[in-house]
């Protein structure tokens, strides 16, 4: 945390970031993106514990993808990253402008999220670590519809406040994860619109629902938020085209009270549908995903007590309108492994 950094290493890390954001606009943004984009395959190479995990989470999630294709996936992954991280948080303040957002940006399929901006009416906007996620929120604000966005603080409170400023000097406005819940509230009860990234691993009591044919663990707030305020939660990410400094902005599903009113488990079905969506959004570009990002980290009780799986939760599975028999096959596959894996340790 920021409290255990000394006042030389937080300076030292904020000039130097200062400094190397200075240093890119010396260089043409795609040359940093091509630069970027290196350091990322020198990470993969060099770096064989991280790359096994994300090549780990892509076999399982891909399982008809040969293995020269999952590495190769891995691999263009930590381009990616490296690309997001290092160029765009710097360059998307000069590039993303009210005058030139039209060379950088291109409004796709946006459906019913459309209406819901214009009408400013009240919503949930979702996105997962996919694409640009920063990107997305502040893409929206240049474009005149400013939305809350929840975001955890950086360690660093001068890299912080430095960014922090940047995100919301074209109306983006950030709450922080910290004590959060009466800001949203207040937000929710103003009629205003608020955005998460929605697809973090909320730990062993989180609510476990399908996500590339495993058990995921997700935060319950989202869905109790929606049903409370009886706001739409809509599923959206920004895709980088090709090699260049643009984007694409998708919407992938709008989850409206009315489609979860009739459910046996309405939180359950929020929760599942969302993910499903940004399951979509990583298909449509998978090497824009943050596959090192331990997303199934969490296991479901049953599965730590070595258990099969209850017989509540695969009437939740069931109850789905999208679950198929293969679906439900490989999820249950999935747990019991687990299961086994658990209650072997266990006896170990």
């Amino acid at each position: 945390m920021a409290r255990d950094k000394s006042p030389l290493m937080i300076w030292g890390e904020y000039l130097g970031v200062r400094a190397a954001t200075g240093l890119m606009t010396c260089f043409p943004t795609d040359q940093n993106l091509s630069t970027a984009g290196a350091i990322g395959s020198m990470f993969a190479k060099f770096n064989a514990r991280r790359t096994a995990r994300a090549a780990h989470n892509i076999a399982l999630s891909f399982p008809e993808m040969a293995d020269a294709e999952v590495v190769d996936l891995a691999e263009r992954s930590m381009r990616y990253m490296f690309q997001m991280f290092l160029v765009d948080p710097f360059v998307m303040p000069r590039l993303i402008t009210p005058n030139n957002w039209a060379n950088h940006l291109v409004i796709g399929d946006l459906g019913e999220a459309v209406e819901k901006l214009i009408r400013r009416e009240p919503a949930l906007f979702i996105t997962g670590h996919c694409g640009n996620w920063e990107l997305l929120g502040y893409s929206l604000a240049v474009l005149g519809y400013p939305i809350a966005a929840v975001a955890r603080p950086l360690d660093n409170p001068k890299l912080n406040d430095w960014l922090m400023g940047v995100r919301e000097a074209t109306g983006l406005r950030i709450i922080t994860k910290f004590g959060a819940t009466t800001e949203l509230e207040e937000t929710l009860d103003r009629g205003g619109q608020i955005g998460f990234i929605a697809d973090q691993n909320a730990g062993d009591q989180g609510m476990f629902v399908p996500f590339f044919g495993r058990l995921a663990s997700s935060y319950k707030s989202i869905g109790l938020l929606a049903m409370r305020y009886e706001v739409p939660v809509i599923a959206g990410f920004a895709r980088r085209v090709d090699q260049t400094f643009r984007y694409e902005l998708s919407c992938h599903d709008v989850i409206t009270p009315e489609d979860w009113a009739d459910q046996p488990d309405p939180l359950y079905y929020i929760t599942a549908r969302y993910n499903r969506a940004i399951e979509s959004m990583i298909r449509s570009a998978p090497e824009q995903y943050l596959w090192l990002h331990r997303r199934w980290k969490s296991r479901p009780k049953h599965e730590r007590q070595g258990k099969v799986m209850p017989k509540r939760l695969r009437e939740k599975l069931e109850s789905l309108p999208w679950m198929t028999d293969d679906e439900m096959t490989r999820i249950v596959h999935h747990s019991e492994v687990s299961s086994k894996r658990y209650a072997a340790e266990a006896l170990a």
